[in-house]
C-alpha cells in the first residue's frame, strides 16, 4: 500500500484517520486469504466480480492491478466484471470502462 496512487481516496483516509480499524480489517483480510483454497489469480478474478455486483467500483483499479500481477489476462477480468450480469443485472457494465482502464495502464 505504500503506492497511493493504486488505492481509493475512501481507503486512504480510513488508513490516515482510523488506523487502529484499519489493522483489524487487514488482519481479517489477511486471514480470510489464508483460509481460501483459491489460487491468488482466481481470488483476484472473484473479487473484481463481487466489486462490479455490489457497485463498489473504486476499488477496481486496485484490485485489477492485483488480478494482473498474478497473470490474470485483459479477457478475464473483463469476464470476471461480467460474471454478475445473470444475477445483478447489466449495472455490472458501468464497471467495465474502470477496469478496463487500469487493466490497460
Amino acid at each position: 500500500m505504500n503506492d497511493k496512487s493504486q488505492i481509493s481516496h475512501a481507503f486512504e483516509t480510513f488508513v490516515k484517520e482510523a488506523p487502529a480499524h484499519q489493522k483489524a480489517w487487514l488482519g481479517a483480510v489477511q486471514q480470510l486469504g489464508e483460509a481460501s483454497r483459491l489460487d491468488a489469480k482466481t481470488e483476484a478474478l472473484v473479487y473484481i466480480g463481487i466489486l462490479a455486483a455490489t457497485r463498489l467500483e473504486s476499488g477496481l483499479p486496485f484490485h485489477v492491478r492485483e488480478a494482473k500481477k498474478h497473470g490474470a489476462s485483459r479477457e478475464e477480468v473483463i469476464s470476471a466484471v461480467l460474471a454478475g450480469l445473470p444475477a445483478v443485472g447489466n449495472n455490472v457494465i458501468q464497471s467495465l470502462p474502470i477496469a478496463l482502464s487500469a487493466f490497460d495502464s
